[in-house]
């Protein structure tokens, strides 16, 4: 099974935390010049010094804030001017939690901006590169709540769901140059995000975190939290040849929490 990336540039976004960064560390490990794509140049500095270069990599960063459309236009086209991404994961952080009756139209107008108009923009940026490589990777990390919405994140399983919809419909558009595009979904991964949503759970709830935690791992078949890393090799498997005939999918990563089929 062929799942050397040896040689093809991979953009990852969200890359210094969680997901994103045990993303890059995974793809290095199998051959793919890393471009590290985030808002903090001292954090992507550190992570770009951990990852693998044992295949005469060149790893980079770029730096962006994805709440600003301006500069992932920026960014993108100065990547873009110079190589050819093969492999694209777009991955960033999800809106703030709170049931939908209480979201501001702001607050869905930040998300979609955020997360489907700046997938857009990369992916537009990059698909002509690929389309000439005859290889293309499109992977975005979403959650479980496309498969159905989660309490208390009204604003994200909107959002989310829209940035489903949205892949589908570019997985139909570009199949045909050997670009393929799926979503990941995670379940209860151990990262901040997720400290996070405990924190606000047992504040809403007037709890410890302690108990929180214990009802949200009670939840899932498999008895415990995801790793980041497991999450990763999942991505991997998708960015890598071996995935070649797998597109227009929304793969949930979750321990078995997710109730449907």
């Amino acid at each position: 099974m062929d799942i050397s990336l040896k040689g093809k540039y991979a953009l990852i976004c969200g890359s210094t935390q969680g997901i994103g960064l045990a993303t890059a560390k995974v793809l290095a490990g199998m051959g793919a010049n890393c471009i590290l794509m985030a808002r903090n140049e001292e954090s992507l500095k550190t992570v770009v010094q951990q990852l693998a270069c044992d295949q005469d990599q060149q790893h980079r960063y770029q730096v962006a804030d994805f709440s600003e459309k301006q500069q992932i236009e920026t960014a993108i086209h100065q990547l873009t001017s110079t190589l050819k991404i093969a492999i694209l994961v777009n991955n960033t952080g999800g809106p703030k939690s709170g049931p939908i009756t209480e979201a501001l139209p702001s607050d869905f107008e930040s998300a979609f901006g955020q997360h489907l108009i700046g997938n857009q923009i990369l992916v537009t940026a990059v698909l002509p590169g690929m389309k000439e490589l005859g290889y293309g990777r499109i992977i975005n990390i979403i959650s479980t709540s496309v498969k159905t919405p989660l309490p208390n994140l009204g604003v994200s399983n909107t959002i989310r769901a829209a940035v489903a919809s949205w892949a589908k419909t570019l997985s139909n558009e570009v199949g045909k140059f050997n670009i393929t595009v799926n979503n990941v979904l995670p379940g209860l991964t151990e990262t901040a995000r997720l400290t996070s949503l405990m924190e606000q759970t047992a504040k809403n709830q007037q709890s410890e975190v302690s108990d929180v935690e214990k009802n949200m791992v009670k939840t899932i078949p498999m008895a415990r939290f995801g790793k980041a890393e497991e999450i990763a090799n999942v991505i991997a498997f998708l960015a890598s040849p071996a995935a070649s005939y797998v597109t227009g999918t929304s793969i949930r990563v979750d321990g078995g929490r997710t109730p449907s089929i």
